[in-house]
């Protein structure tokens, strides 16, 4: 009994360093032909390596672990076995104890969520006709089911003649067919009927297809604000007609500021605005001769938080990561393409100097949403 417990904990242990293995390389600039073939060997990896290794070696690792002594080839495996035992039985639960009991920082002053039913209020699920709309259509995905989410910030540094600044932050639309363009048009005029904000921030990741560059214009052209919006690429979009993405979001008198800076007047104080596409658009943002003010960042991956607080940058908005898409209860969720892995996954983060708030985007290539609500993000900012 005892060798089937260790064999399953080591199993256990194989696949989350497959995870992490796939997590990373997932957030680097790779080719999409490569990232899918990568995927496929991760999995038949998880699948079938432990079977393998049972067929050669057996499952009692006990024993393995004594043949090892006088069987120098033996060594490798064994000590990989261990390792994955450890990960499996102390390390993973260990991770999987603290993000349970992860709260939100002393920061948050309050955080609403309103939830809506997005099909229910159009009569219809507005699966599109992307290719996988038949996907769509299943009633048990957290496809349409969209988080409103109001989010008041006490933040260091904040000027005090911006006390009640609201933000609005988007991220992640994947204009790909599926969802509809008609889910997607009801979730910004509910955007706009709470009110007009302040900023309005877009951090990347507008279509999967060429073909849904005429979707931008239409489909955000509703979008309103009282002072400045800001909008960067991320991934998807580095691997489409990126310059035509940037082109129709001008046209919409956004502020495009990719890997640049951007200063505006902010009743009175001065806000500069930094964009972030890295790692896939370079080279990241040059700070030379970029005035004092509160500085914001906006970066499609929250990965370059290390980068936020090296400049002092205040407040850092980002996407993304979708919470994952698929989050498995107790555990959350496991593919998480960030070399953190799943550590900023969804949420809100304080690593001084900077607040970090990563929403789950309103979208994904794939409409795969299990216990993960698409997520629309209001932010109100107080003065610390």
């Amino acid at each position: 009994m005892l060798s089937v417990v260790l064999f399953l904990a080591a199993w256990v242990g194989h696949g989350y360093l497959l995870m992490l293995a796939l997590n990373v390389i997932y957030s680097r600039p790779f080719h999409r032909k490569f990232l899918k073939l990568l995927r496929l060997a991760c999995g038949l990896l998880l699948v079938g390596a432990p079977p393998v290794f049972a067929a050669l070696l057996g499952i009692d690792l006990i024993e393995l672990a004594r043949s090892a002594v006088a069987d120098g080839w033996v060594k490798v495996p064994a000590a990989y076995a261990w390792a994955c035992v450890f990960i499996g039985a102390i390390a993973f639960p260990v991770v999987t104890v603290y993000r349970l009991f992860r709260h939100n920082p002393a920061v948050v002053l309050d955080e609403r969520i309103e939830t809506v039913d997005v099909a229910k209020e159009l009569g219809r699920r507005p699966v599109g006709d992307g290719k996988q709309r038949h996907l769509a259509a299943k009633s048990f995905l957290d496809l349409f089911n969209v988080e409103f989410t109001t989010i008041t910030l006490s933040v260091p540094g904040l000027p005090k003649t911006w006390d009640g600044m609201t933000v609005l932050h988007l991220s992640d639309f994947h204009f790909y067919g599926t969802p509809g363009a008609a889910y997607f048009e009801f979730i910004i005029r509910r955007c706009m009927a709470e009110g007009v904000p302040d900023l309005l921030v877009l951090s990347g990741d507008f279509i999967d297809d060429n073909q849904y560059l005429d979707w931008i214009e239409p489909v955000l052209g509703p979008l309103q604000w009282n002072v400045a919006a800001f909008a960067i690429l991320g991934n998807h979009d580095w691997w489409q007609d990126f310059d035509a993405v940037r082109e129709r979001l001008r046209r919409l008198d956004m502020h495009v500021i990719s890997n640049r800076w951007q200063a505006v007047d902010v009743r009175g104080e001065r806000l500069v605005a930094i964009g972030h596409e890295g790692p896939w658009f370079r080279p990241a943002p040059d700070l030379a001769g970029c005035p004092d003010g509160f500085r914001l960042l906006v970066s499609h991956t929250p990965d370059n938080i290390g980068w936020a607080k090296r400049h002092d940058c205040r407040l850092m908005l980002s996407g993304h990561n979708h919470g994952g898409q698929i989050r498995v209860p107790v555990f959350g969720s496991l593919f998480v393409p960030s070399r953190y892995s799943r550590r900023y996954d969804m949420g809100t983060f304080h690593e001084p100097p900077t607040i970090l708030h990563v929403t789950r985007g309103l979208s994904g290539k794939e409409p795969l949403r299990l216990l993960c609500r698409p997520q629309v993000s209001r932010l109100i900012l107080r003065p610390a």
